[in-house]
């Protein structure tokens, strides 16, 4: 049975800091619906009502088309140990970058990580937990250090030569992109 509440409690907030992987979806009129895993510690409860993940430059940029098109976005937490819970952030949300007022105040929230592009931050409208007796038991073996490695790895200017250009998303709703590169320290 579904329990829905306004905001985050401290239950709730403690779950999610145990969880190793989330899941995002966002949706925009006419466009595909985009459902993403998001791994490292990107993700941070500000307060009970807001939420902020930190999102690395990767194969695409659908998140902030949909939120700039439509403003909707999803969080879905399981966890994967016991006891078997699921918890469901339903918000809005807004791409913040580098070069926007908003950014000093929402990355002082993380360790930025290389290939850093933008932060999302997220007005919490409603949480939905639900049992999640169905998703299995399963251990954390290790994170993947692939997307990490590969723009440790990248000058600035050859990270901002393939990522900076306005992009489309993949069905042709306009993005905001970063130049700014984050280097691993």
């Amino acid at each position: 049975m579904a329990d829905f509440t306004d905001t985050l409690t401290d239950k709730h907030i403690a779950m999610i800091e145990g969880q190793p992987v989330f899941f995002v979806a966002t949706a925009a009129p006419g466009a595909r619906i985009n459902l993403s895993p998001k791994g490292y510690d990107a993700f941070r409860v500000i307060s009970p009502s807001r939420v902020a993940y930190l999102d690395l430059a990767g194969s695409g940029n659908e998140t902030n088309a949909h939120l700039l098109a439509d403003g909707r976005i999803t969080v879905m937490f399981c966890n994967f140990q016991q006891p078997a819970l699921i918890l469901r952030i339903y918000g809005t949300g807004k791409p913040v970058l580098p070069a926007d007022n908003d950014w000093d105040e929402i990355s002082q929230h993380f360790t930025l990580l290389p290939g850093t592009r933008q932060i999302f931050d997220i007005a919490v409208e409603s949480v939905q937990t639900s049992c999640g007796w169905g998703v299995p038991v399963m251990e954390l073996e290790q994170e993947r250090e692939t997307l990490k490695k590969y723009h440790a790895g990248k000058a600035p200017d050859e990270w901002a030569a393939k990522y900076s250009q306005e992009k489309p998303s993949i069905d042709g709703l306009p993005t905001r992109t970063t130049d700014r590169h984050i280097a691993g320290e």
